[in-house]
């Protein structure tokens, strides 16, 4: 690229609704950190918060307001019949609360928690479940006489999530906080239910959107926009955005990527797509855009991309060009910034009590990665076969503190979640040793492989670094189907190691599937009975169950029968592409069993129900577990 060219080019990174509200999702703060080390301008914003600040204000409100008026009293949901009652008191309130919660006015919790400031709609109904015979305060057990900044906390998480009930009943059915419109793009073969909703008339969101994005054109004047998409439940805001770019600045080149259109959109072939955007890039975002951006100012051709989509002028047919080039190291990626976003406007919610649980919604964290991809890479679940997961590249542990160093000089804070697939020990503790010998002092968590490698050694050299919580896949808890999905670990092995960590004072979190190919009831149930013995034994404090999901990418999608299923034939697609249905001759209902296991780990993270049988959790008849009531104690003993 030419110099004279670099002055002209201005490229501005959008993060579109919904994604976290308590941290900035940290695609753009990589992308434009990493454009800024090769000179060229680059700024970003945050189009996320700034619509959930618009709309959760009291001029937004009143308009919300002013919708729910607008339906007939006897066709109101029980959210908008609590609004509408209390009305005035969440008009009052609201400015306050979320200065609260952005951390501008911690006095006000004193009112907070004396249940008389908020309005309370039906989300408050769920502290009845806790409510203490004895002394009647429904967070007791939770926060005793003191903690009152925590409990109003979590009082003003509930009056939000009051709050965007409303906004889905009376503005936007497809409404949540951390997805919006996620039916519209997640595995949809057609681009249709897409188009139908982009031409549908303006709702709320829609307008305060519309105006947000103009705002943010107006103040950066950008000649390129990139719009990161990593979930479903953004690609509905992006394409909004980028219809309003369009219709308004026709002039300004438009890229979607993130991990959407890398999982999602491989095989993309729908030109109406490109109406709203210039380009689709896939896969890890340095090498396309730096062949995008050569080729805008004119210095490379088009058959010079690199993993790109683009719709041919002529034909209207979508074509795919990938001229084979490095990729940019990881060691040579660049330093994230999160200069240009309001770092001290996010806002930090407790909806869970949980210790461990808590740290995805409350606090604002600096998201790094320690690695590129995977370093184990064989799980058959996952998408392997992908380069997010596929390619494995490491960062010398100087480069990361280093980097770490200019973070926390830029943005004052010092927590960090290492957001990588699974980070790997070797690493992790080089970076341990670096901080320590640097004197850095951080907070950080991040994922990881329950491997053995972390011995309780290295767990407290891990917590003296700064280590306060883990999360790692125990998955299904089953030898037999751990060894299925080449997992590489043991229920034992979990077990110590997770009690390693414990030990060393670092909360734990696990992450559970049921589901998996010829997975049976009584897996199912033997698997919640491991479960319940690494709470009992405080091995992990917090944990979820998910349903698995074959994708088209994974060892499941690419070799079936290897794990003695069939894959249900796909519809033919030209747009989205990636989950996958399968016949398990087991014929096991999981949707069934979902309940039971949900509603036990939600008891179990609350310390409730540890010494009871887990076939009460189920609604129905489910055999008895045949795991010894001691087999993870004894697995400790031994270790």
């Amino acid at each position: 690229m030419s110099k004279a060219s670099l002055v002209e080019l201005r490229v501005l990174s959008l993060i579109p609704p919904m994604t976290q509200l308590n941290t900035p999702y940290p695609s753009t703060a990589y992308l434009t950190g990493f454009l800024r080390s090769r000179k060229i301008h680059a700024v970003q914003e945050d189009l996320a918060l700034a619509l959930v600040l618009r709309l959760l204000s009291a001029e937004g409100l009143e308009q919300v307001a002013q919708k729910v008026e607008a339906i007939a009293p006897g066709k109101r949901s029980h959210s908008l019949q609590a609004f509408a009652a209390q009305r005035s008191r969440y008009l009052a309130t609201i400015d306050a609360v979320i200065s609260f919660l952005q951390g501008r006015d911690s006095t006000l919790a004193h009112r907070i928690v004396n249940r008389q400031y908020l309005p309370e709609g039906p989300r408050f109904s769920a502290l009845d479940a806790y409510v203490d015979d004895e002394t009647g305060d429904p967070l007791g057990w939770a926060f005793g006489a003191l903690g009152m900044q925590d409990r109003a906390k979590h009082l003003a998480t509930l009056y939000l999530n009051d709050l965007a009930d409303v906004l889905r009943d009376a503005v936007d059915s497809r409404f949540e906080f951390v997805r919006y419109g996620e039916s519209l793009a997640a595995s949809q073969a057609s681009f249709d239910p897409l188009a139908r909703a982009l031409a549908a008339p303006n709702t709320l969101l829609d307008d305060c959107l519309e105006k947000l994005t103009l705002d943010v054109i107006a103040r950066h004047a950008p000649t390129v926009v990139l719009l990161s998409v990593p979930f479903p439940g953004t690609v509905y805001a992006a394409f909004r955005i980028a219809q309003t770019i369009k219709a308004h600045h026709p002039e300004v080149r438009i890229v979607l990527g993130g991990g959407f259109a890398n999982t999602e959109l491989r095989e993309l072939a729908e030109p109406r797509v490109f109406d709203f955007v210039d380009y689709v890039t896939l896969d890890a975002g340095e090498r396309p855009l730096l062949s995008l951006l050569d080729h805008l100012l004119g210095n490379r051709s088009q058959q010079r991309l690199v993993r790109t989509f683009l719709r041919d002028p002529q034909s209207n047919d979508v074509r795919y060009i990938n001229m084979v080039e490095p990729e940019v190291p990881f060691e040579d990626v660049g330093t994230p910034t999160w200069d240009g976003l309001p770092l001290s406007d996010y806002l930090s919610l407790l909806d869970m009590l949980n210790p461990m649980h808590r740290l995805w919604s409350d606090g604002r964290w600096n998201k790094l990665t320690v690695a590129h991809g995977c370093y184990w890479k064989k799980c058959s679940f996952c998408d392997v076969s992908l380069d997010y997961i596929g390619r494995y590249e490491t960062a010398s542990a100087e480069v990361l503190a280093d980097r770490i160093e200019t973070i926390v000089r830029e943005t004052g804070q010092t927590g960090f979640h290492f957001v990588d697939e699974a980070a790997p020990p070797k690493a992790l503790k080089a970076l341990a040793q670096e901080l320590i010998k640097r004197n850095l002092n951080i907070s950080w968590w991040g994922n990881i492989r329950f491997e053995k490698t972390f011995t309780p050694e290295l767990c407290q050299l891990l917590a003296q670094s700064g280590c306060i919580a883990v999360s790692g896949g125990l998955e299904v808890a089953s030898d037999r189907l751990l060894s299925l999905m080449k997992k590489g670990v043991s229920v034992d092995q979990v077990a110590r190691v997770t009690r390693a960590f414990s030990d060393a004072g670092v909360l734990v979190h696990a992450y559970l599937m049921y589901g998996f190919p010829t997975q049976t009831v009584k897996d199912t149930v033997d698997a919640l009975e491991y479960v319940r013995q690494l709470f009992a034994n405080d091995c992990i404090q917090s944990g979820f169950f998910h349903r698995f999901t074959c994708t088209v990418h994974s060892p499941v999608g690419l070799n079936p029968a290897e794990y003695g299923v069939t894959l249900k034939p796909l519809p033919t697609t030209n747009f989205a592409k990636n989950d996958v249905g399968f016949v398990d001759p087991t014929n096991v209902d999981h949707a069934a069993l979902s309940v039971g296991l949900r509603k036990a780990i939600y008891n179990y993270m609350h310390g409730i129900g540890l010494d009871e049988d887990v076939r009460t959790w189920f609604p129905f008849k489910v055999p008895r577990s045949t795991v010894s009531p001691q087999y993870i104690e004894h697995a400790l003993d031994q270790f």
